[in-house]
């Protein structure tokens, strides 16, 4: 990310839609140059200022002239170029290029992908993680991850082939969450073998279920575990759950969106640790 033709530390000015770091940024909405470069996008002041205040990896922060004296900017600018990062004042055109967005903020963010290994989850008496198998709405995951930290749970457990939690869609839905809620990636077998040996129980909702999800006990140390958004639970996640609950709905509506099942599950889970 580093220019080699500016003086350490300067604000590079960047006007031109083909200049190389342009194209470089871009390309960050690709999922591939996500995995090659371990690097993400992310869209608004807030976003920069929650991945310092986690210590986060930022490789650049990139302003459009219009708000480079605004006091917040200035000093998330400041912090980043302190951390060895790049600062980059971009054109609205040049900023609009590298979103997507015909209206982009005027703040942006490249930052390094963070995940926690499953082996270094502990679960103690009273916490909640989420496990979400094979998620695959970017929108669906990003609004889990902001109601996790909403509600105090610990953390996001990616099982199998799900969507990127750093495609430009998931980190614009988490609000900043991003930073703030541990996420962890594995496939099934290792999540079973490791919820096995930590000694969680694991609760999911199903549609055949009859436990109600208003009366679990509250106090033991708990994964919710929600499945695809069209297929739910495979069977042997389901096999594998302590607990199935279902959620009684009285309207003509068979099922809820993904987001909003995990929501009022958490906040159920979470109900006597919430005041």
């Amino acid at each position: 990310m580093a220019d080699r033709e500016r003086a350490p530390g300067a604000v590079r000015q960047i006007t031109s839609l083909t200049n190389p770091l342009v194209k470089d940024i871009r390309a960050l909405a690709m999922k591939k140059a996500r995995e090659e470069t371990g690097r993400f996008i992310g869209e608004g002041l807030k976003l920069v200022t929650d991945a310092l205040e986690e210590n986060w990896p930022i490789a650049a922060i990139a302003y459009a002239p219009a708000v480079r004296d605004q006091p917040h900017v200035a000093k998330a600018a400041a912090a980043v170029r302190a951390r060895g990062g790049d600062v980059l004042e971009m054109g609205e055109a040049v900023l609009a290029k590298i979103t997507h967005r015909d209206n982009p903020q005027m703040v942006v963010g490249v930052f390094g992908q963070r995940l926690k290994p499953l082996a270094e989850v502990k679960v103690g008496e009273g916490e909640v993680w989420v496990a979400l198998e094979q998620v695959r709405d970017p929108g669906n995951l990003g609004t889990i991850i902001r109601t996790v930290d909403s509600v105090g749970a610990k953390g996001v457990i990616l099982v199998g082939e799900t969507c990127d939690p750093f495609s430009f869609e998931t980190v614009r839905a988490t609000m900043g969450s991003l930073f703030h809620v541990p996420l962890v990636k594995t496939g099934r077998d290792a999540f079973l073998a490791w919820a096995k040996g930590a000694g969680v129980r694991l609760v999911g909702t199903h549609l055949k279920a009859t436990h109600d999800y208003r009366k679990i006990e509250s106090r033991a140390p708990t994964v919710l575990v929600m499945g695809n958004e069209q297929a739910g639970m495979t069977e042997d996640m389901t096999r594998a759950c302590d607990v199935r609950v279902k959620i009684p709905m009285a309207g003509r509506a068979d099922s809820l969106n993904l987001a909003v099942a995990t929501g009022v599950m958490l906040y159920e889970l979470r109900r006597g640790q919430l005041s």
